[in-house]
Order: C-alpha cells, then sequence, then structure tokens
C-alpha cells in the first residue's frame, strides 16, 4: 500500500486570492475531480460543535466545499451523528439547534445538514468488516447509505485518544450513539438504579429482550442476552442505562481504526 500524497496550503491571501479560493485549488490539485462525484450523495462529515465552543471549522469553508462538489455534479449534505455524552449535540433536535446556532444551515453552508443516527441515535447501518475488536461497527444510517464521504476536520484533543483528526472524524463522529459506547466502553451498559423511573422505554426498544422491570419498577439487564449494543443507553433520558467501564486508550484507537474501515467500505 502506497504512501497518500499530502497537499498543504500556507494562510498567505491576496486582493484576488483567499483562503477559500486557496482551499478549492487544493483540493482540486489533490485529485477531488477525479472521484464518481457525478449524481452521488456526498456526505460531507463535519463537526458542528458544541454552542460556546469556538473550535471548529467555519462554515464558510463547508459551503464552498458543498458548491465545490456541486459543480462536479454531486449532492452534498453535511452530516454528523449524536453524541454518547449528555449535551447538546446528544438528540437530533438539539444537534440541529446547535450547528444553526455555529453557523451550519442550508443558507450559510449551501446545502442540508442531515443528523446521520437519528432522533435518538439509534438509527445506523451495521458494516460487517470482521474486525477483531468490532466485527460489524454501527454506522448512521445517512452515512452509510452515502455514496463518498469527505472528511472535513479540525485537530483536536480527546481524553483517550491523545489527539484526534481524520481517523477520529471518521472512526468515531459516524458511529451512532451505541456504536460509540462499544467504542469507549469494555463491557455491557449497566443500570444506576437511583436515576430509573421506570418508564419502561428501555424494555420496549431492546432489540434482545434483555431488559425488564423488577418489583421494584426498575429496569434490570439479563446479560445472557445482552449484546451491549448501547440501544437503552441512547434512549434513556434520565441517566440511568449509563456505560459500565471505559475501554483502554490502546484498544480504543484500535476501535476507531476499525470503524473507520468501516466508514469507507465500499
Amino acid at each position: 500500500m502506497e504512501k497518500a500524497k499530502v497537499y498543504f496550503s500556507d494562510l498567505r491571501t491576496s486582493p484576488t486570492s483567499n483562503l477559500l479560493d486557496k482551499m478549492e485549488r487544493l483540493l482540486k490539485r489533490a485529485g477531488i475531480g477525479q472521484l464518481p462525484l457525478q449524481d452521488s450523495f456526498t456526505a460531507i462529515k463535519i463537526h458542528f460543535g458544541e454552542p460556546g465552543n469556538l473550535a471548529y471549522i467555519r462554515p464558510n469553508y463547508a459551503a464552498r466545499m458543498a458548491n465545490l462538489l456541486r459543480s462536479f455534479g454531486a449532492k452534498p449534505f453535511l452530516t454528523d451523528c449524536n453524541t454518547l455524552y449528555s449535551g447538546r449535540r446528544s438528540n437530533a433536535v438539539e444537534h440541529l439547534q446547535s450547528a444553526m446556532e455555529n453557523g451550519f444551515n442550508p443558507i450559510s453552508a449551501q446545502c442540508q445538514v442531515i443528523i446521520a443516527d437519528g432522533v435518538k441515535g439509534t438509527d445506523y447501518r451495521e458494516i460487517p468488516i470482521d474486525g477483531e475488536y468490532c466485527p460489524t461497527p454501527k454506522i448512521g444510517t445517512a452515512i452509510a447509505d452515502a455514496d463518498i464521504i469527505i472528511s472535513m476536520n479540525h485537530f483536536k484533543g480527546h481524553e483517550q485518544t491523545g489527539f484526534g483528526g481524520a481517523l477520529k472524524n471518521l472512526g468515531m463522529g459516524c458511529a451512532s450513539v451505541g456504536g460509540k459506547l462499544e467504542l469507549h466502553a469494555s463491557s455491557q451498559p449497566k443500570i444506576d438504579t437511583g436515576n430509573c423511573i421506570g418508564c419502561n422505554i428501555c424494555v420496549k426498544h431492546c432489540a434482545h429482550n434483555a431488559i425488564h422491570l423488577n418489583a421494584e419498577r426498575k429496569a434490570e439487564i439479563d446479560y445472557a442476552k445482552c449484546v451491549g449494543c448501547g440501544q437503552c443507553v441512547a434512549l434513556c433520558q434520565h441517566d440511568a442505562a449509563v456505560v459500565s467501564d471505559w475501554d483502554t486508550s490502546e484498544r480504543l484507537n484500535y476501535k476507531i481504526a476499525e470503524y473507520s474501515a468501516a466508514v469507507l467500505k465500499d
């Protein structure tokens, strides 16, 4: 396998060449026009940023990317998956609102914004790759259904991976909420009975009949049936279904690589 060519641009501008122009020239030089973009659904995977946080790519760059892809006949859309942690990007309603507050909307970004794993993070495709740690990564449906994916990522820090770039943007960012649980956790979820209100939503939506309410109307997990998919963690609005134990940094990086392979498959 040959090393990929990497193209760089400096930040110098002139009255006739701004940074957006330079980005477009760099993309063309790198060969973006050689991709089979005509009539393709093209996912632009980007991090929309938490409100109040300024560490994200400016919407101007996303708009130029979308327009360039459209000029080659593509059908581009901006996308990301919901987060595992509780915040303003953990469900599609607040995620879209956060994206709009940070300037990502169909007017400024020149394309539609789609949350890839649905309203509650449960809309995903299982992609078989026969991985050592993740045999069938759970990838957000809109990303799995796309013909082409473009990674627009910024360089950032992460508590477990150290730093994050293209692989983290794809391997972690494209995972559904349940997929993110698989990435981070070393074991199956558990129930914090102090937070459980017996709403029964985890019981109704468990695809493996692994959860029931006990005599005290608290959720209980049958670990003989639980496959660790994280559906209960994604659906619980009361922080009762939670991650049990966090995985090691080394194994998390292996898992991110496997999830990246699943995103890029076909």
